[in-house]
């Protein structure tokens, strides 16, 4: 068995324990494997392990890899900032998109995706606990975003994506909470099922307050190496 393997059946048993110890069906949180600044080469290798969606930040660089692999299924995440200029690639390139809390943002997903593909899966990023260095929207801006998001063409709204501030677990229960006072008002309910929060030192708490994908990367591939970023 390679490293990748191992690493991966690794995190999958950590995933099943936290979802024994919350009371959870493990069938209920997916595993977003973060590939950012981690060669194609690698992918191509954890996909064979099984992993079928990964994550990028960095769009040149999620870009080319898509083309490196295009004869792999892949469902392809971009969980990084979204900018203005450059949701055409998104709209045309990805199957989720995790960084949306403008609704400039999400109109111009809608517009640019085309027609004949499935509609874009999209999270609400919501910086839940206020931090001044994280992206995202405010907490008291959700609803309405829900419901201008929600009558757009061409999208899926699926839920919403936190990074709570290292340490501050509380944050995940926050979230939940939220995310529950959405999915009653929100205008599609059955499509509002993703609450993507925690990562490769947290998750087990994001799981035990209600996480459905959890987003690894270092646990998976190993440390990055950012100069090497694309």
């Amino acid at each position: 068995m390679n490293t990748l393997q191992e690493a991966r059946d690794q995190v999958l048993h950590q995933i099943q324990q936290a979802c024994e110890q919350a009371g959870r069906d493990v069938q209920a949180v997916q595993l977003l494997a973060v590939s950012k600044t981690h060669p194609s080469e690698m992918l191509r290798e954890m996909h064979g392990a099984g992993q079928r969606a990964f994550g990028e930040n960095y769009l040149q660089e999620a870009l080319d890899k898509i083309e490196a692999l295009k004869d792999l299924s892949i469902e392809w995440h971009f969980i990084g900032h979204v900018q203005r200029n450059k949701t055409k690639h998104l709209a045309e390139k990805f199957d989720w998109v995790h960084g949306v809390d403008r609704l400039i943002i999400a109109e111009r997903l809608s517009s640019q995706r085309e027609s004949a593909l499935a509609p874009l899966n999209i999270c609400l990023q919501v910086n839940i606990d206020g931090q001044e260095t994280k992206d995202g929207c405010e907490p008291n801006e959700v609803s309405d975003l829900v419901a201008q998001i929600s009558k757009l063409p061409n999208l899926r709204l699926r839920g919403l994506m936190v990074i709570p501030a290292p340490e501050n677990t509380g944050a995940f229960a926050d979230a939940k909470t939220l995310f529950e006072q959405v999915k009653g008002q929100h205008a599609h309910p059955d499509d509002w099922d993703t609450l993507s929060m925690g990562m490769s030192s947290d998750m087990a708490d994001a799981i035990a307050a209600g996480s459905t994908m959890v987003r690894v990367g270092t646990a998976l591939f190993g440390a990055r190496d950012y100069s090497k970023q694309a």
